[in-house]
């Protein structure tokens, strides 16, 4: 690539992934440089490497229990599997992926109140004869990994894969995770409306101002940051903020979502904590109930081998005990904001007939024998 990251724009992106785009003087202040240096910086980095700036709802406290759906395609069916994952309204986002199965992947927020009803219907789509075997996890809001300058070369300006470090410092890492990666004791809902309409608008530009979510959702700005204050901020409804921007060309990189599983919670633990600041990783979720993570990663190619090669060693080590990966095709993936035209009141309105018979027209549709639907 012709464009390339110095120090200072590694150590600007660190800090807007701390503080969020809202605080530009202050991220001036604590890195010493000009106010107007950091908001130039900004601007050049949103127009050379198409960043954008999203919040990471915290869904937990929205009463919204986090799944995936993984689904092999039966072949010539890929667009099916794809809409069908989309006939739940409570879907956060749906890809396609390929490997050892073509096939595509759906992560949700469901009210916890209907998880059986979700069940259901991710039972009536595993029936379905479009989908040859599927895998379904309740997960933890996932963690998403901000830029930071270990792996960074600040002579070479590039990166530096540095596996065999990684290997040895995960069994050195602590063991206490992050609450967001820990299995919730309970789901509350601690929103209301106005704060549920301010949040999706902070999922899509979370740089957004005050003035302009009011005209969106036709409140006051006033409203609006009282809301923000003393809500949103006060009730844990929001996590880190997310920069999303591809770190490496995308034209010899991948995306690809492994699982990674454990044989003890601590040896998990340390593997997670071991990926918080590494470039590669995009986001990690752990699976509830298990020493399991979820973990989205983007890589160039010629790195991939010696990951493997390094998750091998690990296993050997007996510091992980298997994993799995799809490669996901990021030219084929569609994303949407939590469902806020299905709430109402203090509660979420699930309609699970619907979903079903969605799921049924979808696979009818199909013309692939007798859908059992």
């Amino acid at each position: 690539m012709s464009k390339a990251l110095d120090l200072l724009d590694i150590k600007i992106l660190e800090m807007l992934g701390k503080y969020g785009p809202r605080n530009i003087s202050y991220i001036a202040r604590r890195l010493g440089i000009p106010i107007e240096t950091t908001r130039k910086r900004v601007k050049r980095l949103i127009s050379q490497f198409f960043i954008t700036f999203h919040a990471n709802v915290y869904h937990t406290n929205l009463g919204l229990k986090k799944a995936f759906v993984f689904a092999n395609a039966l072949p010539g069916y890929e667009e099916v599997v794809f809409k069908s994952l989309k006939a739940n309204d409570f879907w956060l986002y749906v890809g396609r992926y390929f490997g050892r199965w073509e096939g595509c992947y759906g992560i949700y927020g469901i009210p916890d109140e209907h998880t059986k009803e979700f069940e259901e219907f991710v039972h009536k789509l595993e029936e379905a004869e479009v989908v040859r075997n599927l895998q379904f996890f309740w997960s933890t809001c996932l963690y998403s990994v901000n830029l930071k300058d270990n792996w960074f070369d600040p002579k070479s300006k590039s990166w530096i894969f540095d596996w065999d470090k990684w290997i040895e410092e995960i069994p050195t890492e602590e063991t206490k995770l992050p609450h967001n990666l820990m299995d919730p004791d309970d789901f509350p809902i601690r929103a209301d409306y106005i704060d549920i309409l301010i949040l999706t608008e902070l999922e899509v530009n979370s740089a957004v101002s005050f003035r302009d979510i009011a005209k969106t959702i036709n409140a006051s700005p006033e409203v609006v940051s009282y809301h923000y204050k003393n809500h949103i901020l006060k009730r844990s409804l929001l996590e880190q903020s997310r920069i999303f921007f591809l770190r490496f060309d995308r034209a010899i990189s991948d995306f690809l979502v492994f699982f990674f599983r454990f044989d003890d919670r601590d040896k998990m633990a340390r593997f997670a904590l071991s990926l918080l600041d590494k470039p590669f990783v995009h986001a990690l979720g752990k699976i509830i109930g298990e020493n399991a993570l979820i973990v989205h990663m983007y890589l160039p190619r010629i790195e991939f081998r010696r990951l493997i090669c390094s998750l091998s060693e690990l296993i050997r080590r007996g510091l992980l005990e298997s994993y799995e990966y799809v490669i996901e095709d990021f030219n084929v993936r569609a994303a949407q904001t939590i469902s806020y035209e299905f709430f109402e009141g203090d509660s979420w309105v699930y309609d699970h007939a619907k979903y079903v018979e969605n799921l049924k027209n979808l696979i009818g549709s199909a013309g692939v024998g007798k859908s059992r639907v």
